[in-house]
C-alpha cells in the first residue's frame, strides 16, 4: 500500500487489523478474509460499525476519533480549509499532517476579570470585579477571527470596563453600577459579533477602594446621616409649635373650652390619687358653676 492508502482487515467479518503503508501478506483459510483499501485523500471514514470498535490500539494509530457532545460542535479542517462541522456523535478520520478539528463549546461560558486596577475620572483609583456571560453562537467566526476567542474576550471586557470606570466618577459609578453594566454591554457587543460570540450578561461584583477611601467615605455617610436627623427633628418640632399656637389660639377664643380643658388635665393630674374636696358655705350648685366659668345665677 502506498503512503495515502490505509486497509482494514476481516476475519470472518470482524476487524481483526487497521493497516498503514507497506506490504502485507495473510493466510486465506481456513477463515473468510475480507480487505478493504481506502484512499486516505477521502478524509472521513464512513464505517459506523467501527464506531463501538473506536477504543482499540491500533485504529487509533491511523484513525482519529472525534466524539463530539451534546453542547459541543466540531469543527474539522483539511489544509486549513474547513470540511466538516459536527455535531452530538462520533466520527472517524484518517489521520494526516494536513488534519486538524477544533472543538467549541455551545454552552454559556462566563469570564471572570478580578482586581482591575482602575482610575475614575476624578482620580480615585480602585479595584474591581467584573463578571462577563457570553456564549459562541458562530462556531466558524469564533475559531477564524482570532486564534483564541475567550482570550480575546476576556480582553475586549477588560479595555470597556477600564473605558467606562475612567469615564466616570467615584460617586457616580458608586450611585448607579447598573449603567456602568449596560455601557459595557453596549460595547461588548459588536465586538463580540466579529467573534461570533453574543454576549449574554454583565455584573460588576465588587468595588474595592482604599483604605483612606474607606474611612473617608464613612464619614461623610455618618456626616449625612447626623444631617438628616437633625433635619427631621427640626421639622417635628415645627411641627409641635405650630400645633400648640393653633391649640393656644383656639382656647382664648373659647373661654369654656379652655376651662374644660384645665378640667381634663386636673382630673390626669388626680388619676392616681384619693382627692377629698371640701365646699364652702355658699350654694354647691354656685360653686359648680364657678369651676366651668359661669356666674351664679345664670
Amino acid at each position: 500500500m502506498t503512503d495515502a492508502q490505509r486497509a482494514l482487515v476481516w476475519r470472518d467479518e470482524r476487524l481483526t487489523y487497521v493497516l498503514g503503508p507497506g506490504r502485507h501478506a495473510f493466510w486465506k483459510e481456513p477463515y473468510r478474509l475480507r480487505i478493504e483499501v481506502f484512499d486516505i485523500a477521502q478524509v472521513r471514514l464512513h464505517k459506523p460499525e467501527l464506531e463501538a470498535l473506536a477504543g482499540r490500539p491500533d485504529i487509533a494509530l491511523w484513525v482519529n476519533v472525534i466524539q463530539v457532545g451534546p453542547e459541543e460542535e466540531a469543527l474539522v479542517f483539511q489544509n486549513g480549509t474547513l470540511i466538516d462541522r459536527l455535531r452530538a456523535g462520533t466520527y472517524l478520520y484518517w489521520k494526516s499532517t494536513s488534519f486538524a478539528c477544533r472543538k467549541v463549546s455551545l454552552k454559556e461560558q462566563v469570564a471572570d476579570i478580578a482586581g482591575q486596577e482602575i482610575m475614575t475620572q476624578d482620580k480615585v483609583t480602585l479595584r474591581l470585579n467584573l463578571s462577563v456571560g457570553y456564549q459562541v453562537v458562530d462556531p466558524v467566526k469564533a475559531v477564524s477571527t482570532v486564534d483564541d476567542y475567550a482570550q480575546a474576550f476576556y480582553r475586549e471586557a477588560q479595555l470597556a470596563l477600564r473605558a467606562a470606570i475612567g469615564a466616570r466618577t467615584l460617586d457616580a459609578l458608586l450611585t448607579d453600577k447598573q449603567a456602568v453594566g449596560e455601557e459595557i454591554v453596549e460595547a461588548l457587543r459588536k465586538r463580540a459579533a466579529e467573534m461570533g460570540l453574543a454576549v449574554r450578561n454583565v455584573g460588576i461584583r465588587d468595588i474595592i477602594l482604599p483604605g483612606d477611601m474607606k474611612q473617608l467615605l464613612n464619614e461623610v455617610l455618618a456626616a449625612e446621616k447626623r444631617a438628616q436627623a437633625n433635619l427631621i427633628k427640626r421639622r417635628e418640632e415645627t411641627a409641635a409649635a405650630r400645633n400648640q399656637a393653633n391649640t393656644a389660639r383656639l382656647l382664648a377664643e373659647n373661654p369654656i373650652l379652655a376651662r374644660l380643658k384645665e378640667l381634663e388635665l386636673l382630673q390626669e393630674i388626680l388619676a392616681d390619687s384619693k382627692p377629698t374636696f371640701v365646699f364652702g358655705n355658699t350654694n354647691l350648685l354656685d360653686q359648680l358653676r364657678s369651676l366651668t366659668g359661669k356666674p351664679a345665677g345664670s
